[in-house]
């Protein structure tokens, strides 16, 4: 042998010696090779040769472990093994996988195996690991950390390497199964063009995931600080509203404790709202960094074939679609109420009798009616909001997908006298809203009445819809206009004079006025719009002034 290392290898396996035995000819070969080759445990059943010379021996011829042949290999491999340094992934936890694993290579005393060729289905100690380094041969082989199921990496049809990613399906594929399998025809990369494709994806992705953060804190900023012009903007207009009050003390008491309470309640609403817009956008934060984690997981997989499996099983090949973090719209937040209660304090000063009794006089807090509301519907367990069910509606389910159908009850109802409510419907594109006489003795549920709200001559309501404001009644509709958006909606009644008038109620300003001819209970209907694609999933919600 030409040199020191080659001179150290047994001829028949290729492979440093192990119980290294010198034949009579000269030639040194393993214990077990030679036994092997022979066929025999040293019987003189069979003749025996010498595997390099072909010289044949006595058959009695007694097999001596060379001692210092054996010295010259273990000092040799520690030498070579101290200088050469196996790269593995995850050192602990290799270890921790192979340690009932042994090297099938090492015949008389098995090894611990620390990695795994797939293109041999063979299991390799540090010293076979250190072989297929070395020699060319084996060099191309592909060689990961050690498994005890080799074949989980390996294509389970063809049982040959996993070297290409089908593009198509998603999946790691062998060559077979584009050439003649399942995957044939299909667009197919190798793995490191895919991973690498993936990886600039997920880096993309991740910069979407930087700025979407970035534009969600932003609003939260905008959120506190509309949060604290709320709370200061209620604490001016409080102050401001009792000082004029004082003035007009002694006829007044009553209506400034009404004007109080209507600040009050419009605070809570707007600070409750505030609030909620708030936990929309840290929810939104929550599951950016949950998928900016797993991404930054992901880049850090070495193993090429384990990052595919990974993002395929994280649902993570696809570029991220993300809906656009919202705007905060303060104008949904400007205190309108609180002002027009401030200015309809000024106009007291001026004619206090044009104004007495004022239209939230009459304000009452109308309780929802559960077991009128459409299946569809859900209530809150105060009865003050209703809500669609959230639970994803497809548009092909109604060639109307805001039916006037699915609609709730108040449990009230008025025949005479003067009532007025309010419903809180905030940014909702989709609403309906209004009055109706109702299934007769609400016995049946208003999914099963004939009667829809606006449809019929027993019903007056008001429609919106993306902007546009519709006064419906016995199939007609009327277009209203409208010079700002509506926030609540005031509904007043007098059934002595037969009126139904519809209000903005923070502004007061009269919307449409219906003329009601009807000597049946009505009671009041809420209608929130189916939500498709989450767009209108926001309930309508009562105003409730607290200690009327």
């Amino acid at each position: 042998m030409g040199t020191v290392e080659e001179s150290l290898k047994c001829p028949v396996c290729q492979d440093f010696f192990t119980d290294p035995v010198t034949l009579p000819c000269g030639h040194d070969f393993c214990l077990t090779c030679i036994q092997t080759v022979w066929e025999t445990d040293g019987s003189d059943e069979c003749p025996v040769f010498c595997p390099e010379c072909q010289i044949f021996l006595t058959s009695d011829l007694a097999l001596q472990v060379n001692s210092s042949l054996q010295t010259r290999v273990n000092d040799f491999t520690s030498n070579r093994t101290s200088t050469v340094k196996i790269q593995t992934t995850t050192p602990n936890r290799a270890a921790k996988s192979s340690s009932t694993i042994h090297c099938d290579h090492c015949i008389d005393t098995p090894s611990v195996a620390i990695r795994t060729c797939l293109t041999c289905d063979a299991s390799l100690c540090q010293a076979h690991a250190l072989l297929h380094q070395q020699r060319s041969a084996l060099r191309e082989h592909t060689v990961v950390e050690v498994t005890g199921d080799p074949l989980s990496l390996k294509c389970r049809e063809h049982r040959d390497e996993l070297k290409l990613f089908c593009t198509e399906e998603r999946v790691p594929v062998c060559c077979l199964c584009v050439l003649v399998g399942t995957h044939k025809n299909h667009r197919a990369l190798q793995l490191q063009e895919a991973c690498a494709d993936f990886k600039s994806m997920l880096e993309t992705s991740m910069n979407q995931l930087l700025k979407r953060r970035g534009e969600a804190e932003h609003a939260i900023k905008d959120l506190e600080s509309l949060y604290t012009e709320t709370l200061k903007s209620a604490a001016d207009f409080r102050e401001r509203v009792s000082d004029k009050f004082s003035r007009i003390r002694v006829v007044l008491d009553g209506d400034e404790r009404l004007m109080m309470h209507i600040i009050d309640a419009e605070e809570t609403y707007m600070t409750e709202w505030l609030e909620a817009q708030r936990g929309n956008m840290e929810a939104q934060i929550k599951e950016i960094d949950r998928l900016r984690a797993s991404s930054i997981s992901l880049l850090q997989e070495t193993n090429d074939l384990r990052f595919l499996q990974q993002i395929t099983a994280q649902n993570l090949c696809h570029p991220l679609d993300l809906a656009p973090i919202q705007e905060v719209e303060r104008s949904l937040c400007d205190p309108e109420k609180m002002r027009t209660v401030e200015r309809l304090v000024d106009d007291l000063s001026v004619a206090l009798s044009q104004h007495f009794p004022r239209t939230w006089s009459y304000l009452s807090s109308p309780a929802l009616d559960c077991s009128t509301a459409h299946p569809k519907l859900e209530i809150s367990s105060d009865r003050r909001q209703v809500f669609w069910r959230r639970q994803p509606v497809s548009e092909a389910l109604s060639p109307r997908p805001y039916d006037s159908q699915y609609s709730v009850l108040a449990q009230e109802s008025f025949t005479a006298g003067r009532h007025y409510w309010e419903v809180i419907v905030q940014d909702k594109p989709y609403w309906l809203i209004g009055v109706t006489t109702g299934p007769v003795g609400k016995k049946q549920s208003l999914s099963q009445s004939s009667s829809g709200l606006g449809v019929n001559n027993t019903s007056w309501c008001i429609y919106h819809g993306d902007g546009q404001y519709l006064a419906c009644h016995d199939t007609q509709e009327k277009q209203l206009s409208v010079g700002r958006r509506v926030r609540k909606l005031g509904i007043l009644t007098n059934l002595q004079k037969g009126e139904l008038s519809f209000y903005d109620a923070d502004s007061m300003s009269l919307l449409h006025s219906f003329c009601v001819q009807c000597s049946e209970p009505l009671f009041p209907m809420f209608n929130p719009c189916i939500d498709v694609n989450g767009l209108n999933r926001q309930p309508l919600t009562l105003f409730c002034v607290k200690d009327l």
